[in-house]
């Protein structure tokens, strides 16, 4: 069974003593290690290149001043708004992710793929786009209620797929056990269940307070001001470098400060399986039985109870689905749909947008592949070799998507033009950059997914003598694919969407959904955007079908 423990045990042959007294997983012998030790390196070196120039231009004009922008009033006050908006968005997603990904996996609901799609595909939203559909409809949502809204249905996600996946590979021989030993429900749900999924879902819940530290759209839409908008203020109005790096060197603090919360939150224990075979597979509570099952025989046999217990029982239990959905999904489309139906008369250029579309989904499948081959030895070493040094890797991964990426667009700017003249507005700078920023969403995934692949088994591959790469081809990459498959869909979703970065490094001549439906909508021409909105909609609906298959194929 799953082997979670907190207290010190003995290391068996394959273990190591950490400093610090825990029990650590070396599976890798030291030429595998080696290798990803230094790609590791070389990626973590890459990521902190925006953070590199945030420091030199915030120290451009001396300690003193850098110490007056961080002490005034205002920086404190942006500091709050931000913090208070994270916190809350944070804690929204994982009561919605985590609640959403429970019913799908353990609940036998009619539909459980249709629920699993449905509950994905408000990541083809953009934030800013929701804002604006909000903002249009229901003005009196401005400020901080609009943004928590509209931040918490468009990146609750990021909680519910690594969650559900996590589920699909959790033990559930131990939550038999618990229930056998007398432990109700209550308790085998948030000490055996809960438990298992915890690494999946703090690494959903680092992903969304560091998209709500970093996001612009839908906050400027929204009037609501945060330290993401001052400093696009401070760049694109006042051309006020110093202080735009100033309020990105409080925002790297504050990352910080998040990923050694979340890693507090991981916690030290294992949760792979140790023992041998693999967990028994079993169907999904049926609650309308169980329910019938409890009343007394001669009510349960009047006609037409059982089918109505069921019927209404469905009904409650996609109840939280349809209201999500009805929020995040149906009141943007309808909206979308009216703003299309009222600007048919201008016509639709569809040369032109089978010409973005191709673009976008091409530079959104290289940033995605770029970004999951630098985020393989980081995972890797993060789940299995538990030092400060792999810690300190994958925490450097996180510098670029702590900061907003105009200013990160600045950074690549600044080095292309002084350094890499050649890369200037070229395309591998733009991928580059999407690595940079989304670099997190598949080094989590490939940890949580890494860390859930039995160490035992590639040991026992080991022992038949095969090769460290062979056993991690043929072992570790096939049982942790679902989690890594995640990942690079999270990547390739987010670059579709992604805005300021596509904008400040495109090539000439270059457009993507996301860039057309800004240029329209900074205009208020809601009409031309929502063609490319829907279209944004029905693509990313392609591969979250195919995620939500993934998630939800629950061994039963």
């Amino acid at each position: 069974m799953t082997d979670v423990h907190h207290g010190r045990t003995k290391p068996e042959p394959s273990q190591k003593r950490g400093g610090s007294g825990r029990v650590v997983s070396l599976p890798f012998s030291l030429p595998l290690a080696l290798p990803l030790y230094l790609l590791a390196g070389a990626t973590a070196v890459l990521a902190v290149l925006p953070l590199l120039y945030v420091l030199f231009q915030a120290f451009s004009e001396g300690p003193s001043a850098l110490v007056e922008a961080l002490t005034r009033g205002r920086t404190v006050e942006l500091l709050v708004n931000s913090l208070t908006l994270t916190a809350t968005v944070t804690a929204g997603c994982l009561v919605l992710g985590v609640g959403l990904a429970l019913l799908v996996s353990r609940v036998r609901l009619p539909g459980n793929r249709f629920w699993a799609l449905v509950a994905t595909l408000p990541l083809a939203i953009p934030s800013y786009v929701a804002a604006m559909v909000w903002m249009e409809a229901v003005p009196e949502v401005r400020g901080f209620v609009g943004s928590a809204i509209v931040l918490t249905l468009c990146t609750y996600p990021y909680v519910f797929l690594p969650v559900v996946a996590a589920l699909s590979l959790a033990d559930r021989d131990q939550e038999e056990v618990a229930r056998s030993l007398g432990r109700g429900p209550w308790y085998v749900l948030t000490r055996v269940t809960l438990r298992h999924v915890q690494p999946s879902a703090a690494a959903g819940s680092l992903l969304v307070a560091l998209y709500v530290l970093s996001d612009f759209g839908s906050v400027a839409t929204m009037r609501y001001d945060t330290i993401t908008r001052a400093i696009y203020n401070d760049y694109a109005n006042r051309f006020d470098m110093a202080s735009a790096a100033s309020l990105s060197a409080v925002l790297v603090a504050v990352t910080l400060l998040v990923l050694w919360g979340e890693a507090r939150a991981r916690g030290r224990a294992r949760f792979s399986r140790v023992g041998s075979g693999a967990t028994r597979t079993r169907p999904p509570r049926d609650v309308s039985a169980e329910l019938l099952e409890q009343l007394p025989p001669k009510l349960t046999r009047a006609p037409g109870l059982a089918p109505a217990v069921r019927a209404l029982t469905g009904a409650l239990l996609v109840l939280p689905f349809v209201l999500v959905a009805a929020a995040a999904l149906v009141f943007p489309v309808v909206s979308l749909s009216y703003w299309i139906a009222r600007g048919s008369s201008a016509g639709v250029d569809l040369p032109r947008m089978v010409e973005t579309a191709l673009t976008t989904l091409g530079v959104s499948a290289a940033g995605a592949a770029v970004t999951l081959v630098l985020a393989l030895p980081v995972g890797i070493l993060a789940a299995r070799h538990r030092g400060r040094v792999p810690r300190l890797l994958e925490g450097a991964t996180w510098m670029g998507y702590s900061m907003p990426g105009v200013v990160v667009a600045v950074a690549l700017v600044y080095f292309a033009v002084n350094h890499a003249f050649a890369l200037y507005q070229q395309l591998p700078l733009l991928i580059f950059a999407y690595a940079l920023l989304f670099l997190p969403a598949a080094v989590g995934s490939v940890r949580s997914a890494v860390a859930q692949s039995p160490p035992g088994l590639e040991e026992i591959g080991r022992s038949l003598g095969r090769t460290p790469p062979q056993v991690f081809t043929r072992v570790t990459l096939p049982l942790a694919f679902p989690g890594v498959a995640a990942g690079a869909t999270l990547v390739f979703l987010t670059c579709m969407k992604e805005l300021p970065v596509t904008l400040m490094l495109h090539p000439t001549g270059m457009e993507t959904i996301a860039m057309r439906l800004w240029s329209a909508t900074n205009v208020g021409r809601f009409a031309a955007a929502a063609p490319y909105a829907m279209m944004l909609i029905v693509l990313a609906s392609v591969p979250a079908f195919v995620l939500g298959r993934k998630a939800t194929a629950m061994e039963r």
